[in-house]
């Protein structure tokens, strides 16, 4: 009796449990208000920033035909950037929240001299800046400072190290 007890009761949650799990998971409207917000936010950071976007295919094609860009991953050296990065970028760490006024605090003690330094003195050089995924904004915060310095050709590469990852594309580590 004991047994048949447990075996219900195991059947009865596994039952509330599958049919339980649909409540907790959004439906496809729901889903695209999700993504309706997130495309809208990046779409207003990228007016505001006056800068173009460009996808990892776009960003691929560039370095595959060895064209003059400087990549910059805005996000942490040791958790991320050491890692997996997209071969060839640099590192310069930048926060997640906007940052209007330069804080070498939020950018792993770096001045906005360093930054200069590593985008160099040529203000029309192309540079792409990324960063985790879309709803990461280090890299709206690295493509504003730049274009605050005088930087003319700066785009940002909004789908970060997660589309380039997403797209079967190489990775390098720092070793």
């Amino acid at each position: 009796m004991a047994f048949r007890f447990a075996l219900s009761l195991v059947a009865l949650l596994a039952i509330l449990t599958a049919g339980g799990a649909g409540a907790f998971a959004k439906d496809m409207f729901e889903e695209e208000v999700d993504k309706e917000a997130v495309s809208v936010k990046l779409a207003r950071e990228t007016v505001k920033g006056g800068y173009p976007l460009v996808t990892a295919d776009e960003l691929k094609k560039l370095l595959d035909e060895k064209k003059p860009v400087l990549v910059v991953d805005t996000m942490p050296y040791e958790a991320s950037f050491k890692k997996e990065h997209v071969p060839g970028a640099v590192s310069f760490e930048f926060p997640i929240e906007p940052m209007p006024e330069w804080d070498a605090a939020k950018t792993g003690g770096k001045s906005v001299k360093d930054f200069e330094a590593l985008l160099g003195p040529d203000k029309n050089r192309a540079i792409v800046f990324y960063c985790g995924f879309v709803k990461c904004t280090r890299s709206d915060n690295g493509a504003l400072w730049a274009k605050k310095l005088g930087y003319a050709n700066v785009s940002r590469f909004p789908g970060g190290i997660y589309a380039w990852k997403g797209a079967k594309y190489p990775v390098e580590e720092v070793r």
